[in-house]
């Protein structure tokens, strides 16, 4: 059975064709938990523009907005993170803030081994009992060595102790190739990570925690009584660029230059009811000769994503893709579709291409619990059958089981269908 809809919104008069195809490939699972992520690991852009050069190691663009990848080179080799480690540890510490276990007033000593820390500073010591927002702004700001040690101590009771979290919460975040031997990112050997494992601790840092990613942003900063001149936040695209509102530095003799940038600029039509919105982009560049090589190339990476793609909203935020029968509910329907609104980036010009084809099981058996995924959208461009993005669509209401009559009349239609 197959019947063709048209998708709403998009842009430049988009009507993308829907196909609807009943499928048994997506076995039911009554009251499955429901899905927080849209989709385990970012998908590839369709083929687009040739990517501009770009002088370093490894690089990764991620469109955070589509969750796709827009250019990348080697994003699953091996690089030494140095300070982009400290994002790691910002997890844990805000981590730590929303469970409340610990609050931005409390305050932390300082020990002899934060004390005593090389590299970048915040320039504190033993004699001070730091509140951990200042401490936070240390670490973000300044990337400051001993104030990530004293937060390291503070939340994790031994450094060793937050270190083996660290590890354990690269795990659970599907950062596979990832080994951290220390909060904050001096030279250790086996201390790596790869680029495909940064954009996803970058994009769940963002996203978990919309309330404390905030201090990335922060421009300036110093404690009471520490050096003026150290009071840069080292992002020099927080100067530059009045879109780009993070996320970190980070340098080491062997992992180079480093920079992981984050904008965010507003576009037509990605709004609800094709009002302006806005579309993030994550620029990860590893291992660059230079201060400025790193701004420079992220820049150059994050400008050529913005106008060599264009987002296309196929659907709004919790608007249904479509809304199957039901059997064995309360209800004779359920409504499918994300939460978030439904976005795909491609090549400038080619919006008018983009088709969709929706996969789900037939029957639909209730119960569903809300969030539940059922299915799953599939986009593809032109006549390309092979989709280059795949969404889970997942129910959008709750719909109970049926009471025994009900349930045992939808039996015998089944049966005889």
């Amino acid at each position: 059975m197959q019947c063709t809809l048209k998708a709403p919104g998009g842009l430049r008069g988009l009507a993308a064709t829907l196909f609807l195809t009943f499928s048994m490939a997506f076995p039911l699972a009554n009251a499955q938990a429901p899905q927080a992520q849209a989709q385990v690991q970012a998908p590839q852009a369709p083929q687009g523009p040739q990517v501009p050069e770009i002088a370093a190691r490894s690089y990764l663009l991620l469109d955070i907005t589509a969750n796709q990848i827009l250019a990348a080179k080697d994003i699953d080799s091996p690089v030494e993170p140095a300070s982009l480690t400290k994002l790691m540890t910002e997890y844990l510490v805000f981590d730590a803030l929303k469970s409340k276990k610990i609050n931005l007033k409390q305050t932390f000593g300082v020990s002899e081994k934060a004390w005593k820390m090389p590299g970048s500073r915040m320039f504190i010591d033993p004699k001070m009992q730091v509140p951990v927002e200042d401490l936070i702004k240390g670490m973000v700001v300044q990337s400051g060595n001993d104030a990530t040690m004293a937060l390291a101590e503070g939340v994790g009771g031994t450094v060793e102790h937050f270190v083996q979290l660290m590890n354990e919460q690269a795990k659970a975040l599907g950062m596979k190739s990832t080994v951290y031997k220390n909060p904050e990112g001096l030279t250790v050997p086996g201390h790596t990570t790869t680029a495909r494992d940064l954009s996803i601790l970058a994009t769940r840092l963002m996203n978990d925690f919309p309330d404390y990613i905030g201090y990335s942003a922060i421009k300036k900063y110093r404690y009471p009584g520490t050096p003026a001149a150290n009071d840069n936040n080292r992002n020099t695209l927080l100067f530059r660029d009045p879109t780009v509102d993070g996320l970190k530095t980070g340098h080491t003799d062997a992992a180079g230059y480093c920079l992981i940038a984050t904008a965010k600029r507003d576009f037509p039509n990605l709004g609800a009811a094709g009002a302006p919105g806005s579309r993030r982009l994550l620029s990860i560049v590893l291992g660059t000769t230079s201060d400025s090589a790193r701004a420079n190339e992220s820049q150059k990476l994050l400008n050529w994503g913005y106008t060599a793609f264009e987002a296309v909203k196929l659907f709004d935020a919790g608007q249904p893709v479509l809304t199957p029968a039901v059997w064995k509910g309360k209800a004779n329907t359920v409504k499918l579709g994300r939460p978030e609104a439904i976005v795909v980036a491609v090549a400038a010009g080619s919006a008018p291409r983009v088709k969709t084809q929706v996969a789900r099981p037939d029957p639909l058996v209730a119960p569903f619990v809300k969030g539940q995924s059922l299915g799953s959208l599939k986009v593809m461009l032109g006549d390309n059958p092979a989709p280059f993005a795949e969404v889970p669509l997942v129910a959008l209401e709750t719909v109970e089981e049926a009471g025994i009559l009900g349930r045992a009349w939808d039996a015998i239609r089944l049966w005889i269908k």
